[in-house]
């Protein structure tokens, strides 16, 4: 009895001193903030849960948006026993002893066990191998959490048998509720000004912010926290940027790149990191460009921008910083043309004026029983057939005969484009592509 008096309260005093992410950790679906899409009224997992029918399951997200969170929420609401692991520390032998008392649970008491493995990326092929079995024939719920894209990462076995849940960076509305919560844990007052900073740098990760949130309540204690202890936790300076800053730097951000100034390109991109910007935000306005701004001018540009939105992806900040500012030199320095986005804005414009002309006898699908008898695919020549690899046939509406949509630049590879067009018109001045 009296080792039991301290032992509980052994763990009273680690709850006290442990950080304060962990004091504020839920322990039902009803206290975790944010990721509504998933546990909101009526959601996916939260029926799953409340049913307490949750299958395996894979979490995926960027760091802070509350894999581990939910898991124990989860714990917190099912009849189920729970048993955790990380993979950065357990091995094959820990999975074994696991999946040993989970049988031994099943078969003693008929209860159920759900294993949940953090950073479950981490783990070989043949340590995931380890969990099949459990996992395939039922005694075992596993419960994987991840930063990386599961579709690399999670063997395909393992992943076929899970149900994968996506988990977003946290709205801006659920960072505000996380600091509120905070604060009232640490007994700390704030100002307006230092929560607005607090939730500006936060980029959507809550164990971030609750961090430096911790250490700004610290600095203040008994005081009220101001924008300085946030800074000061932060280790950077407040750089003004509100609503408008956000829409007018992404602005001269993508107009600097769409006139070539690599320079300014680099100063707006570093504004923003610095105010705290999303670099996801960042990255897709990076690729829209690539397209919209330069398109075929350089083919290779869309490649870069999507190259270093996965890396964002994959290495976050600070390291991603590379990655966004070598996709702004690439991008900037490319040859310009918007040819291509005029090219779909008018067809576009076209077909919503009216432009809905039928298929053409021969470009129709010709491969069901009864389509020749309809005439479906008669006069197509095959391209292929001819030794030049082309053939001058029509490809569009007879109202479309002689329309233009895309018009190449002479800018960069486009010229090269424009070269085969030529090449591939018809006798009447059509198109063939």
């Amino acid at each position: 009895m009296t080792e039991d008096l301290f032992s509980s309260a052994a763990a009273d005093r680690l709850r006290q001193q442990a950080p304060l992410a962990a004091r504020l950790r839920p322990k039902t679906l009803d206290e975790v903030v944010g990721q509504t899409h998933l546990v909101g009224p009526g959601r996916p997992l939260r029926r799953l849960v409340e049913q307490d029918r949750l299958t395996s399951a894979i979490f995926w997200g960027p760091p802070g948006t509350g894999k581990t969170t939910l898991a124990l929420a989860i714990a917190g609401s099912t009849k189920r026993a729970f048993e955790q692991l990380s993979a950065v520390t357990a091995g094959v032998k820990d999975v074994r002893e696991v999946i040993e008392r989970a049988r031994q649970r099943l078969g003693e008491h008929g209860r159920g066990t759900i294993l949940f493995l953090d950073e479950i990326h981490r783990f070989s092929k043949s340590q995931q191998d380890a969990l099949l079995p459990a996992v395939e024939d039922g005694t075992l719920t596993l419960i994987g959490a991840t930063t990386e894209n599961p579709f690399f990462e999670v063997n395909a076995p393992l992943r076929s048998r899970s149900t994968l849940f996506r988990l977003e960076p946290l709205e801006r509305a659920a960072i505000e509720q996380l600091i509120t919560r905070g604060l009232d844990a640490e007994s700390v007052r704030a100002s307006p000004e230092a929560i607005a900073l607090l939730a500006d740098r936060s980029g959507g990760d809550g164990r971030q912010v609750l961090t430096a949130l911790e250490v700004a309540c610290t600095l203040a204690f008994p005081d009220e926290m101001t924008v300085a202890h946030v800074e000061a936790a932060l280790g950077t300076s407040a750089l003004r940027y509100g609503r408008d800053d956000h829409y007018d730097v992404i602005s001269a951000f993508i107009k600097s790149i769409r006139g070539s100034d690599v320079d300014a390109g680099l100063y707006w991109l570093a504004r923003m990191l610095e105010a705290g910007e999303d670099a996801r935000f960042i990255a897709r306005r990076l690729i829209i460009l690539a397209s919209e701004d330069i398109g075929m001018a350089d083919p290779q540009a869309l490649v870069v921008a999507v190259a270093a939105a996965h890396a964002i992806e994959h290495v976050g900040l600070p390291e991603g910083q590379l990655n966004l500012a070598q996709a702004v030199v690439h991008l900037a320095t490319a040859p310009k043309s918007n040819r291509a986005a005029m090219a779909i804005w008018n067809a576009r414009g076209m077909v919503k004026d009216g432009a809905v002309g039928e298929v053409p006898a021969h470009l129709r699908d010709a491969h069901y029983q009864g389509a020749a008898s309809l005439g479906h695919g008669s006069g197509y020549v095959y391209p292929h057939d001819d030794p030049r690899g082309w053939v001058p046939q029509s490809y569009r509406p007879e109202e479309l005969a002689g329309t233009t949509l895309y018009e190449p630049t002479t800018h960069g590879f486009e010229r090269e484009v424009g070269r085969r067009m030529s090449e591939h018109l018809t006798d009447d001045g059509e198109g063939s592509a």
